[in-house]
């Protein structure tokens, strides 16, 4: 692997920010008719996990999956392609948002389900060790998938097995609108509750993309090494509703003072003033970065508005495996 530099991280962290937000801007045209989960404030996590991973290894997704695909290297055509259902999109436009995928970038799929993405991760880990294969795999997933029954059940497996798997999990407080409070024990951390199982956990500042790295890098050279699986915790921050392009402070199952609080936080305004702080960069090299993105993202808009929908054909096609 290429070592990964802070300008890096920035440039892929802000990529997420702008994708995303430009598929908030766009969604109320009602051309993308397939919910949207935005992880608008939470790019630190998505970015600095998958930036420790090999393209040959594999990282599996839940439904807020945007940052997680193109963190790993998913096509960003394809994507949109995907969330305006037209046939140039990952999933032939037949999927959407929840639905991501691109075996190119060892990105194997996302699942709406809550948490059910964990036990085939862990089963494709499994896959990796029978073949005897020096490849990683990564799986995502929110605090809510812990109450799942497939996460306990698929965690003592990959701990039984020592199998090669990093589960990351993006701690944001919030099952849709219910938080943690009303979820689980008091004064009870998720990665405490992960090393019950004799899995070694650690938790982690989600805001901080460099942190995100440095700790999934040295859980995911542990795993290709053959010394098994490893879970983190990191907490971070959605700023955009459960659902949907708006913003939801008004619900009231969060306080404007804690959204401003997290706001200001920002994975991206943390590090772009760092890399000026420290010389790094200078502003006018962050915004011809800025500029480039932008370019590509309106190309890849125009690309997927202009691409054909699926032929009705393709609506039984890859129901079954031959």
């Amino acid at each position: 692997m290429d070592p990964v530099t802070p300008r890096d991280l920035y440039g892929r962290m802000l990529r997420i920010r702008l994708v995303e937000e430009k598929i908030a801007e766009l969604y109320p045209e009602q051309q993308m008719r397939c919910p949207v989960h935005l992880s608008i404030g939470q790019e630190a996590v998505a970015v600095g996990a998958c930036a420790a991973l090999a393209i040959k290894d594999y990282a599996f997704s839940t439904h807020r999956s945007h940052a997680h695909y193109l963190a790993k290297g998913g096509n960003l055509k394809a994507m949109l392609g995907e969330l305006y259902g037209r046939v140039t999109g990952c999933c032939l436009g037949k999927g959407g948002s929840m639905h991501l995928i691109d075996r190119s970038a060892g990105f194997l799929g996302a699942v709406p389900i809550v948490g059910s993405t964990i036990p085939i991760g862990v089963g494709a880990a499994f896959g990796t060790l029978l073949r005897k294969e020096r490849r990683v795999t990564l799986v995502f997933l929110g605090d809510g998938a812990t109450e799942e029954g497939v996460f306990h059940e698929a965690v003592n497996f990959a701990v039984l097995k020592r199998l090669p798997v990093v589960f990351v999990c993006e701690n944001n407080f919030f099952s849709v609108y219910s938080s943690l409070d009303v979820r689980q024990p008091p004064a009870r951390e998720i990665y405490e509750m992960a090393r019950g199982y004799g899995l070694e956990s650690h938790q982690g500042d989600g805001n901080d993309v460099e942190a995100v790295y440095g700790l999934t890098k040295a859980a995911v050279e542990k795993a290709r090494t053959g010394g098994g699986p490893t879970f983190l915790e990191f907490k971070t921050y959605r700023w955009r509703e459960h659902c949907g392009p708006h913003y939801d402070n008004h619900v009231g199952y969060r306080s404007e003072q804690e959204f401003e609080e997290w706001k200001a936080r920002c994975p991206v305004t943390r590090l772009k003033q760092q890399l000026l702080q420290q010389g790094l960069l200078a502003q006018e090299d962050l915004d011809g970065i800025e500029a480039a993105l932008i370019r590509e993202i309106e190309t890849a808009v125009v690309f997927a508005q202009s691409s054909p929908f699926p032929e009705p054909q393709l609506l039984g096609a890859h129901l079954y495996a031959p």
